[in-house]
């Protein structure tokens, strides 16, 4: 994949507002990773390879914890556009069409993010989280349909992921970051949407469209739960028009390890 990638010195916040056809430049990443390390010098707490579920790995505590578990995701996601790429795509997707260079585009990303965040968790002398193995067996990666529910299942969970996790991050540096990356993750969302039909690039299973009629529950997140598509007539909803869903990290692992194989589950227990 590297052989892909450009090289350059522009501020990481120059890549972030470029287009997404644009390549993301590799160097760029590890040099806001150094910066940041260097700026914050955050004592963090690394990932736990031991949890009281049988057979899975915990990513920690503290913005440690928070950053290997973004670096999970980014794992996965990284691996399924790599299997994406491998062999003749999916059958019926041409070459040098406008679908086969966002699938590229998208590869590309992900695996920038996975680097980055890895470099991040080294430089802050954190042990990242062993190389996962998925397991993407209930994909079909000959068949447009079934990479793209695929690709949407990933990428509105990194999204739903990246929300749930912010109120955990306590260094306004990374909290920043994961700003940035959760708003390329949600323009990769609405980009699937839109492949898989045409102009449906946002629907309220991932948007809220109208504030809720009923209190927020206790112990639930804003934007969580059974989506609502009834205008709020009380006014003492929560959250508003418009919010993104978010989902704690618990919540998204147990999805995220249907595509994990044995020895790579996780867990996260010191976010729940």
């Amino acid at each position: 994949m590297s052989n892909h990638l450009s090289s350059g010195s522009q501020p990481l916040e120059a890549d972030l507002d470029r287009p997404l056809l644009t390549p993301i430049k590799r160097r760029s990443f590890f040099m806001y990773a150094g910066a940041t390390a260097g700026a914050t010098a955050l004592v963090l707490a690394g990932c736990s390879k031991s949890d009281s579920s049988p057979g899975t790995i915990d990513v920690g505590s503290g913005d440690g914890g928070i950053l290997n578990y973004a670096y999970a995701l980014e794992q996965l996601e990284a691996a399924f556009y790599a299997q994406i790429k491998t062999g003749t795509y999916y059958t019926g997707l041409a070459t040098g069409s406008a679908e086969k260079q966002i699938f590229d585009d998208l590869a590309l990303h992900e695996g920038i993010h996975r680097d980055f965040l890895k470099a991040a968790l080294l430089a802050n002398s954190i042990t990242p989280l062993k190389d996962l193995t998925p397991d993407f067996s209930t994909i079909n990666f000959n068949d447009r349909t079934s990479v793209l529910n695929a690709a949407q299942t990933f990428e509105d969970t990194g999204v739903a992921a990246y929300n749930g996790a912010g109120r955990f991050i306590s260094g306004n540096a990374y909290l920043a970051l994961a700003g940035k990356i959760v708003s390329v993750e949600a323009r990769h969302a609405a980009l699937i949407r839109d492949l898989r039909t045409y102009n449906t690039f946002v629907a309220s299973d991932v948007v809220n469209t109208f504030t809720p009629s009923a209190p927020a529950v206790a112990g639930q997140y804003a934007g969580e739960g059974t989506p609502n598509t009834t205008p709020n007539t009380q006014g003492n909803g929560n959250p508003g028009p418009g919010q993104e869903r978010s989902k704690r990290p618990p919540v998204i692992l147990q999805a995220v390890n249907n595509f994990l194989a044995s020895g790579s589950k996780l867990s996260a227990n010191s976010f729940a």
